[in-house]
């Protein structure tokens, strides 16, 4: 490509003795949005350190507007425009947006003083190029995340960036703010500014992307205009096979009911919640980002206390805003940010699979059986396909859908009776997702009652055999599986 405005040719990188890139090469235009897309571990991370000078190649070669550069570091590569944009933004949460948007400009510019002045006027600019309108005094750590992605974007363009490499950018979105995100990525391109894309999400990137590129295992498998790949051909390029989303199998029509909740209420949150979920059922409840959804699933947990209402598991009443008498009446709950609320990610794998076992593991002086405990973790490790060559290396260590799965293993190990799975494929690759979703059917056919939570909704389709409605913190609408398309779910969650 002549007109290449970033150009890698048989990038290599190995880190002691495995290979991670393998004579990776592909261009980049000015204006042009180019998909890079791949399964956890295919080497995209690795590629976007090298371009972000964190990372140098053993090998290959980058071109950057025509000129051969050397090892790069994270300074030259900023000075030749390439701005990372990384999933938690790394701003500055005590600093105003305007402190944000300018803090890298005033430090390329060598200014040891706060121009606030000059500041303000640079971030009003800026935000005005991608039109956006964003207070430029509020603390950052104030803002949702699509305004804190929105001031991390603006704080590249201020630098004057040629490319900007945007990881995972559509992740705690909702699908108003990705459209929105969508419209400013067409307005970077038509400014002439380049932007490397890197998602899971394959509609997104097939709608925003001129160029697609494949990694698996380390090597470039495909590589192409957008409009020669669809879901499935992508799919198929990432993981090495067809990924078919299954519907769920039908619903034993004498199911019983399973768990009851009546009138649940929290003042300001949600209002008036009731539904029946039915043994072997997996119900999903879909809403949008502050639609009360995930307030509603902390309250079946009992970590959020309702002012009223009633659950009933069994036909036995389970305390409202008590985690603990809900995890022994049988109720688990796997959260969304699986980082922060569920796991410990200095601790091994194994030690977080056992957590929730060591009582059952203690005898009478309260010394564990640690062979015991590591047994029934290792099992579960193999029934849920966890990919750990190494169970005593810290959980920190796996890939996405392989912390989620140990998430999953930790609350299989205590038998519940239900399991809430609030967002259970949040930030995981497209065979991660498939796999997670078939364990989630698997768990159904095993007479759980899952409750998922989720606005992912090809993942509420094909996993659900019914979805309620969640709009302003009450239960809007029900639909059995089948009844509704996705473009008709879209339209009830957004109207």
């Amino acid at each position: 490509m002549t007109d290449a405005l970033v150009t890698l040719d048989g990038v290599t990188k190995t880190y002691s003795g495995i290979t991670a890139l393998d004579g990776v090469g592909f261009s980049i235009a000015a204006g042009e949005a180019v998909c890079l897309a791949g399964e956890n571990g295919s080497g995209k991370s690795t590629l976007i350190k090298i371009l972000a000078g964190v990372e140098r190649p053993d090998r290959g070669k980058i071109v950057f507007a025509g000129k051969t550069q050397g090892p790069l570091n994270p300074r030259l590569s900023a000075d030749a425009g390439i701005k990372v944009i990384f999933q938690d933004f790394s701003l500055f949460p005590n600093l105003s947006v305007a402190e944000n948007i300018a803090f890298s400009a005033e430090i390329s510019h060598g200014s040891r003083l706060v121009r606030r002045g000059r500041a303000r006027a640079l971030a009003a600019q800026t935000l005005s190029r991608i039109g956006v309108d964003i207070p430029l005094d509020v603390a950052v750590e104030t803002l949702s995340v699509a305004h804190k992605q929105l001031v991390a974007i603006c704080r590249a363009l201020a630098t004057k960036a040629r490319l900007i490499i945007m990881d995972e950018p559509t992740t705690a979105l909702t699908e108003r703010e990705v459209r929105v995100l969508l419209d400013i990525i067409r307005r970077l391109k038509a400014d002439g500014v380049a932007v490397l894309f890197v998602s899971h999400k394959l509609a997104e990137v097939l709608e925003v992307c001129e160029h697609v590129v494949v990694l698996r295992n380390g090597q470039k498998v495909a590589e192409g205009p957008a409009t020669e790949f669809d879901a499935a051909s992508l799919t198929r390029h990432m993981t090495g096979r067809d990924v078919a989303a299954q519907p769920p199998a039908p619903l034993a029509e004498n199911a019983p009911v399973l768990l009851r909740v009546e009138g649940l209420n929290k003042t300001g949150i949600f209002a008036d919640v009731s539904f029946d979920l039915h043994a072997g059922e997996v119900l999903a409840v879909s809403g949008l980002l502050g639609s009360g959804r995930t307030a509603l699933a902390k309250a079946l947990f009992g970590l959020v206390a309702p002012d009223g209402g009633s659950i009933r598991l069994n036909d036995r009443g389970v305390p409202l805003g008590n985690p603990v008498a809900a995890a022994e009446a049988g109720i688990g709950y796997v959260p969304e940010d699986r980082l922060t609320e569920g796991l410990f990610l200095t601790q091994s794998i194994v030690q977080n699979i056992a957590i929730g076992r060591l009582d059952a593991h203690g005898n009478a002086a309260g010394v564990l059986d640690w062979r015991a405990l590591l047994g029934e973790a290792g099992d579960w490790l193999r029934r849920l396909s966890v990919k750990a060559p190494d169970p005593t290396a810290p959980v920190r260590s796996l890939s996405g859908g392989n912390q989620q799965r140990v998430v999953l293993a930790r609350w299989m190990a205590r038998s519940p009776k239900v399991l809430i799975l609030n967002g259970p494929s949040v930030g995981v690759d497209v065979g991660s997702k498939a796999e997670i979703h078939g364990i989630i059917a698997d768990l159904a056919a095993s007479g759980l009652g899952v409750i998922v939570i989720s606005d992912d909704l090809p993942e509420v389709l094909s996993t659900a055999h019914r979805i309620l409605v969640m709009k302003d913190g009450r239960l809007v609408q029900g639909f059995a599986s089948g009844q509704v398309s996705e473009t008709e779910l879209a339209h009830r969650l957004a109207s």
